[in-house]
């Protein structure tokens, strides 16, 4: 059998690259555009994982190549610290405009979602001179020391890389599915949110808590998704004790459910937000935004970094708000959502391995059990619905702690043939699990 030019490229990978960063497909990509990619065997896939969240614009898109193309014609990079330029901004300007609060907001911008992160609970010790962070079971936050510790998977995360950074607390998190209190929605009265009150007894003195971190819909631990009361009354206990909220949306930002950030459908206003991902296109770009207060306390020089806010990262995020709002992609997100949700709701009806659906918009995940009233993870089919999509031309990711959970990150620019398409292929998976 002749060799194709993937498992050429697969062996050199083998021979040469550190095995830390995992490949979740054996896919070598040659070309991508909208929400295709194409291989170097010329095979191409319908992309339903985006870039894991950072292509919702779609690849490539022309406005985004073109900004990136415009910029690099005048300067590829000075350091912000040395030499401002408008990009910055101006960016920041408009995500002042666009973050939730009826409040004045600054922002600054690093590389990654793990550094905003490491940037967020920096400014909220600074400005509250307190040490501690409170996270969530099922939380991811990034792979540095501290978002790694407040990160709650331990493999592949977490694993061997310890000891942890100190003074991160965690508590459930609103999984109403599997409830950490065995109770149902919405007879419960939101009883997981209590819990962090009652961390205050047993874990950590509240007068020393600075921030509580939280994702309003868990990425990589399963697309989790909090009932409606769940957030006002998180934030209000947070308000009561003084501690700052910080909303984490580096995979859930940037339209990804139907409005700009996942906190607007429960309708707070979070003390510092976090973006990434898909804000700049494909380019590495990460925010921080949040009240001005906090984001002044810091001193002239405590925040930043040499690449932070590269100008071909802010043109592109630029582009990317152009797209989202001028180009009303917003609406086809929605659009998106509705459609998935209809879809999936027929395909639960006919196999009784998805357990549950859930998500916002267009950000949706089937979780795969193996008996709907035990709750018994499916994992194994989990990982072999992700191999038969991949064999017939559709990528798709899975995620959750038990790694049963099938989600969505398809770019917004995707056509109807197309989302068809990949919608029909997961669907014969799902057949094809049953034989």
């Amino acid at each position: 059998m002749t060799s194709t030019r993937t498992e050429h490229f697969n062996q050199l990978r083998q021979a040469h690259v550190a095995q830390g960063p995992a490949n979740l497909t054996p896919a070598v990509i040659a070309k991508a555009s909208g929400a295709t990619m194409t291989d170097v065997d010329g095979k191409t896939f319908i992309d339903f994982a985006g870039g894991i969240g950072v292509n919702n614009v779609g690849h490539a898109h022309p406005k985004v190549v073109k900004a990136i193309k415009d910029q690099a014609d005048q300067f590829i990079h000075t350091c912000f610290h040395v030499g401002m330029y408008e990009s910055y901004i101006e960016l920041a300007r408009q995500l002042n405009t666009l973050v939730p609060g009826d409040f004045p907001k600054k922002t600054m911008f690093a590389n990654s979602g793990a550094e905003a992160v490491e940037n967020a609970v920096k400014v909220a010790r600074y400005a509250t001179k307190r040490p501690a962070v409170i996270a969530f079971e099922n939380g991811f936050h990034g792979r540095t020391l501290m978002t790694m510790t407040l990160t709650s998977k331990i493999k592949p995360y977490k694993y061997g890389f310890g000891p942890f950074a100190p003074e991160v607390y965690r508590v459930p998190y609103a999984y109403c599915y599997r409830c950490p209190l065995g109770c149902t929605y919405p007879s419960c009265d939101i009883a997981c949110a209590d819990l962090l009150e009652s961390s205050f007894i047993t874990h950590v003195d509240p007068e020393s808590c600075a921030a509580i971190i939280v994702e309003p819909i868990q990425g990589e631990g399963g697309f989790i998704t909090p009932p409606p009361e769940y957030f006002p009354k998180l934030a209000a206990i947070a308000k009561k004790y003084g501690i700052l909220l910080i909303m984490d949306e580096v995979q859930s930002g940037a339209g990804r459910t139907g409005k700009f950030l996942a906190s607007e459908h429960w309708g707070i206003e979070p003390d510092i937000v976090t973006q990434a991902k898909s804000l700049a296109g494909g380019m590495p770009l990460s925010a921080v935004t949040g009240r001005a207060e906090l984001m002044d306390a810091p001193h002239a020089g405590g925040l930043g970094g040499t690449y932070s806010g590269n100008p071909l990262s802010c043109k592109a995020a630029l582009a990317v708000l152009e797209i989202l709002f001028k180009d009303n992609l917003l609406e086809r997100s929605r659009e998106l959502g509705e459609i998935l949700q209809k879809r999936f709701t027929d395909l639960a009806n006919r196999h009784e391995i998805i357990g549950e659906i859930r998500g916002k918009g267009p950000m949706l995940a089937l979780e795969l059990v193996k008996d709907r009233q035990t709750k018994e993870p499916a994992t194994e089919k989990a990982k072999e619905l992700v191999r038969i999509c991949y064999e017939n031309g559709l990528v798709i990711l899975s995620c959750g702690n038990f790694g049963n959970v099938i989600r969505t990150l398809m770019p917004f620019v995707i056509t109807d043939e197309q989302l068809d398409k990949g919608l029909s292929i997961l669907e014969a998976g799902f057949k094809a699990l049953e034989k």
